[in-house]
């Protein structure tokens, strides 16, 4: 068994915890950028395929835009939902909505955690620019279990809190270098009626 997706991990969770600690965003999220460049192209866990890497120019991101930055209170105000989902590497993955973000001029965002070891907050978001200039299965903003998580705060006594959910972090899923994955996608609340044109766009356009 190889530890190199061990390796992979640890980078992606290095490059987010140096995100959270930045007191600049758009600095962040140009190290973000050159960090995931690095993995993308490089390591032997990418989802670029492997003959196709030597070739990487670097993902497709939109310039850092302040504008899309929120500090959303987790609305757990929502009705329960469960998604099993098959993936490619991690069998029938369970979902759980946990609440629901509010972000001005964008709409609202259900928020998941994974039901199984580990857990964590997932959110994708689906924009009205997917199929187009962004991915058509929508992208993931947090997927914390893996390590993408942009920050916030939590109330330990209520358990109440905030996410940070800055969509100019928003990437592509691995099913959208390579259809080899299986990826879960962003479900119809997730799913947003206006462009986002910030964060990665998509794989292989002009």
């Amino acid at each position: 068994m190889s530890l190199t997706l061990l390796a992979w991990r640890r980078a992606v969770h290095a490059l987010y915890a140096d995100v959270r600690a930045a007191a600049d965003p758009a600095a962040a999220h140009a190290a973000w950028v050159a960090g995931r460049d690095e993995l993308l192209g490089h390591h032997p866990d990418s989802p670029v395929p492997a003959e196709e890497r030597a070739g990487f120019g670097g993902a497709r991101v939109a310039p850092y835009d302040p504008a899309y930055r929120f500090e959303a209170e987790l609305d757990p105000d929502v009705a329960p939902h469960r998604l099993e989902v098959p993936t490619a590497t991690d069998g029938l993955v369970p979902f759980e909505r946990i609440g629901v973000l509010h972000l001005e001029e964008v709409g609202d965002l259900d928020v998941w955690w994974l039901d199984s070891y580990g857990g964590g907050l997932f959110v994708p978001v689906k924009d009205a620019l997917a199929g187009r200039e962004t991915y058509g299965g929508g992208r993931y903003l947090l997927d914390t279990v893996k390590g993408a998580d942009l920050g916030g705060d939590v109330d330990l006594a209520t358990g109440r809190g905030t996410v940070v959910a800055d969509l100019n972090f928003a990437y592509n899923p691995s099913c959208a270098y390579d259809p080899a994955w299986v990826c879960p996608l962003a479900q119809p609340g997730n799913v947003v009626p206006v462009e986002l044109p910030v964060g990665e766009l998509s794989v292989g356009h002009p």
